[in-house]
């Protein structure tokens, strides 16, 4: 074993954990691998509800949507998109460190990917107050200026979708960064997680890039919708 994946001293047990009710480890691997991909498949499931519900008033009302994308800030949108894409590449380094047994990098990719999910709701952040501050938060302050939009009725409808949309995909971030602090604390002080058990840090990876690639459709879908 090369120098550069030679495991540090104390990360992670010493040989593999294999539970009592599982016969061997592979068994016990591909059950833990079953559940994860069950709790995503109902993620998407639930995605998909919103995503066909905006794809059903997008095709009814397709000057609308047009508008009401219009007034959504591009630049912002785009920077986030880049911000989530490298925390998804920090978070795969993140995998492989532990699998490899590096503990310094493992925390400081852990560490990176959630400082990036607070940089991306930093950002969603500015963007919530600045419709707020221009009376585009329907429901809470809802008061477009006269001629803004042609149906202004109708383009509340796409900022309640452009807010419950984003609104739990930010939830979903919320909740990565509760997760991931959870393994900060066990991968830096108590170097939890190594070669030999590194399957919670690759689940909680996998949440994290489905986050991600919702946010992947969510950015075209609501910033670069073209005129009909």
């Amino acid at each position: 074993m090369s120098e550069a994946h030679t495991p540090d001293v104390g990360m992670g047990p010493a040989e593999p954990i294999v539970s009592h009710h599982y016969r061997t480890r592979e068994q016990q691997d591909e059950t833990a691998l079953i559940g994860m991909w069950l709790f995503l498949a109902q993620e998407i499931m639930f995605f998909g509800g919103l995503f066909v519900a905006y794809a059903v008033y997008r095709y009814k009302y397709p000057i609308t949507w047009y508008e009401g994308s219009a007034h959504l800030n591009f630049t912002l949108g785009t920077l986030n998109t880049v911000v989530l894409l490298a925390s998804s590449l920090t978070m795969a380094m993140c995998v492989y460190s532990t699998q490899v047994g590096k503990w310094k990098q493992q925390v400081m990719y852990l560490v990176s990917t959630i400082a990036l999910g607070v940089v991306f709701l930093g950002v969603k952040v500015i963007e919530y107050t600045d419709k707020y501050n221009h009376g585009l938060m329907p429901g809470i302050n809802w008061d477009p200026d006269p001629g803004l939009f042609t149906d202004p009725a109708r383009t509340q409808l796409f900022y309640v979708m452009y807010f419950i949309m984003t609104g739990m995909h930010a939830f979903h971030m919320i909740i990565g960064f509760g997760i991931g602090a959870v393994f900060i604390y066990l991968c830096a002080v108590k170097k939890e997680y190594g070669p030999n058990k590194y399957l919670p840090i690759e689940f909680f990876g996998f949440y994290w890039h489905f986050v991600d690639i919702v946010w992947v459709f969510l950015f075209p879908m609501l910033y670069l919708i073209s005129s009909p």
